[in-house]
């Protein structure tokens, strides 16, 4: 069992993955907290690109934007996401989906000012 400073919780929510290179992909968040997803894709980026994610929110026009995110690991299980660079408007979007996450699954959550991803 892996410990997180940050817990994940499980979702299905349509996203796009975007390389460097500015190649987009479809990929789906498939668990998620304020530092970071899990996703699947057809593409396997390799552990250390750098990629940007944008996160579609049901019933909201637009989606939350990860500007910067490294990727922790590939593998059949998906794609291990670290979000480093997150704008504060977006933050704060992310941290709110998380904490309805949580109340649905029961849990509190603290979240400590200075471990969150950068603006």
């Amino acid at each position: 069992m892996v410990i997180r400073k940050f817990p994940r919780f499980p979702v299905a929510m349509p996203s796009t993955l975007v390389q460097r290179d500015k190649l987009r992909y479809n990929a789906s968040v498939k668990d998620l907290s304020v530092k970071g997803c899990r996703l699947e894709s057809v593409v396997q980026p390799f552990t250390g690109m750098q990629v940007e994610l944008l996160i579609e929110l049901s019933g909201e026009p637009t989606p939350i934007h990860i500007s910067k995110g490294t990727v922790r690991w590939s593998g059949s299980r998906g794609i291990g996401i670290e979000f480093l660079t997150v704008a504060p408007a977006e933050q704060e979007r992310l941290k709110r989906v998380v904490e309805q996450l949580s109340v649905t699954a029961g849990q509190a959550l603290v979240f400590p000012k200075d471990e969150l991803p950068k603006a």
